[in-house]
């Protein structure tokens, strides 16, 4: 036999496999008695940046506003006169404690955000507590109890 009498049989390509999704596709197989396993993924088909989330009709019930919690001012006010009574600026107090002008006076004013890393620098800089049940009281030196 020679090439001329051999036969060569072309076939379709197998269906790619976003066809195989398609709704018709997923039917046939169905009527067929093939095992589907289709999913619904979460946003499909959306070009959603920003989805609301699942706490925001809980954030929505809410009755009082959310927000963060202030320097009381009495602390703000025994910063200022710890700092006076040291004889320190608001920018010296600042510079000593590593932080910005603007922290110290947000501080005093009752504006700021309590963080107890600052207020142990205060504290140690000013020589009062300004944490806990005892504001005000003098620190005793380390070493001294």
């Amino acid at each position: 036999m020679s090439d001329w009498d051999t036969v060569t049989v072309l076939r379709k390509k197998a269906p790619k496999s976003s066809a195989l999704k398609t709704e018709s596709a997923v039917n046939q197989a169905r009527r067929q008695g093939v095992a589907v396993d289709t999913q619904q993924k979460y946003g499909a088909g959306t070009n959603k940046q920003h989805v609301t989330t699942k706490n925001t009709a809980k954030l929505d019930r809410e009755t009082e506003e959310l927000r963060h919690d202030k320097i009381p001012l009495d602390v703000g006010k025994l910063i200022q006169q710890g700092r006076q009574g040291k004889g320190l600026s608001q920018k010296d107090l600042a510079t000593k404690i590593c932080e910005k002008q603007q922290v110290v006076t947000d501080y005093e004013a009752g504006r700021g955000i309590p963080n107890n890393l600052i207020l142990g620098k205060m504290e140690r800089v000013l020589g009062i507590k300004l944490r806990g049940k005892e504001r005000g009281q003098p620190i005793a030196p380390p070493g001294k109890k």
